[in-house]
């Protein structure tokens, strides 16, 4: 049996065989994860490789910049890549390969291709915006369209922000004297919780929709790196799909986020997005006073025209009225001729009635009556009908047509 060799020993063996092995600088493609600095300036971190089907994890290594290549390496990058040097980017980085007796393998840092992080992210945008073209979201706020008077302004932003100062102020002093209403919505600017932040203040906006007529998310100055917030998929999405227009002015000019790519307006800096909403409404008030000049134009026009139109009819009164009145007196004319007409026709019809209506009065006189033969009994004036009206002694009367007979009655004719 070999001499067994101790822990030390073994790993000390280890370290020599990897210097041995591997003894010179290499690039090396990973992803970076737990990323953190000491008081000591050092930094810490794990570079990590995952399966590109299952986003498994297939390796990791520990990692170590020192102090003096940290503080001159991680300014480079973020300001090369506009990306803060943290947790989730990928980046191709110089190593060497170590191998310490207590604390292991581990990989030492010289230098980052601020390039193949650059390429990384822009294929990462790339991919963000494909998936909300696939979704069929990428335009939807943009095909918004903005209201004639954007007054109402919801704001994103730090409350410390200058850029929100300069935004308010530039609205507040217009030398037009537009009125904006803006409410700030808090939200973190920078930093690991910028997609959170933003996307709470959309929510609450989202809550009270109708109290406003566009968003806008300004940020001011600061260093490029602080854009990598404002390039996630969740941040995108909501913006691209809110249901008011979004306007952008995160502070930079040469840089075009993904929110930038999806929101309605994309400006330079907070003030070029004051600027643009008092453009705005300065363009509706120019509108509505070109409109107003064409209403004037036209009333002045209009009331012209019923001028000339009131001439002609007032010069044409007296030839009408002198028509009219002649119409008026042939209609007369003609109605009197008719009038008469049919009242001569109506009095010869009545003329007629009445001759057959005495006719048959003459027909039916008492006198005619009794000339045929016939006789009318009275009782003391009264006709009698019915011998049943007479008793004996009763004095009658007979009328006749050639005289009056007077007679008594007696019981004995009463009973024949």
């Amino acid at each position: 049996m070999d001499t067994p060799l101790s822990l030390f020993d073994l790993n000390a063996l280890v370290k020599r065989a990897l210097s041995e092995c591997l003894p010179d600088e290499y690039w090396v493609q990973a992803e970076l994860s737990d990323v953190r600095s000491n008081a000591t300036g050092h930094c810490y971190l794990e570079f990590i490789q995952k399966d590109a089907r299952g986003n498994n994890l297939i390796a990791k290594a520990r990692g170590t910049i020192w102090s003096n290549v940290y503080r001159l390496l991680k300014p480079y990058f973020e300001e090369a890549t506009g990306q803060l040097f943290t947790s989730g980017i990928k980046v191709l980085v110089k190593v060497t390969v170590d191998f310490h007796e207590l604390y292991g393998y581990s990989l030492t840092v010289y230098d980052i291709d601020p390039t193949y992080t650059l390429g990384d992210m822009a294929r990462r945008r790339r991919e963000i915006l494909k998936q909300l073209e696939d979704e069929g979201v990428l335009a939807l706020n943009k095909e918004l369209d903005m209201p004639v008077l954007p007054q109402r302004i919801a704001v994103i932003s730090s409350p410390t922000a200058a850029g929100y100062g300069d935004f308010c102020h530039q609205l507040q002093n217009n030398t037009q004297g537009f009125f904006f209403y803006t409410e700030l919505f808090p939200a973190i600017m920078q930093g690991t919780q910028v997609e959170k932040s933003i996307l709470q203040a959309l929510d609450r906006i989202n809550g009270r929709i109708d109290e406003f007529d566009v968003v806008v998310i300004i940020r001011g100055g600061g260093a490029t790196s602080d854009l990598s917030g404002f390039e996630t998929y969740l941040l995108a999405a909501a913006c691209a799909q809110f249901p008011l227009p979004v306007i952008t002015g995160i502070g930079h000019e040469r840089d075009d986020t993904v929110i930038d790519s999806v929101a309605h307006t994309r400006v330079k800096t907070p003030t070029a997005a004051a600027e643009y909403l008092i453009n705005r409404v300065e363009e509706a008030s120019e509108h509505l006073y070109g409109l107003s000049e064409q209403l004037k134009d036209a009333v002045v026009a209009r009331l012209e025209r019923e001028k000339e139109r009131l001439n002609m009819l007032r010069n044409s009164i007296p030839s009408l009225a002198f028509l009219r009145i002649s119409e008026a007196k042939m209609r007369l004319l003609t109605v009197n001729k008719d009038l008469s007409q049919s009242v001569k026709s109506l009095l010869i019809r009545q003329k007629h009635h009445l001759e057959l209506l005495s006719q048959r009065i003459n027909d039916a006189s008492p006198e005619r009556l009794l000339k045929r033969g016939y006789s009318i009994t009275l009782k003391d004036g009264k006709t009698v009908t019915n011998a049943n009206q007479l008793k004996e002694g009763d004095l009658i009367s007979t009328r006749l047509a050639g005289g009056e007979v007077f007679s008594v009655i007696n019981d004995q004719i009463m009973n024949k």
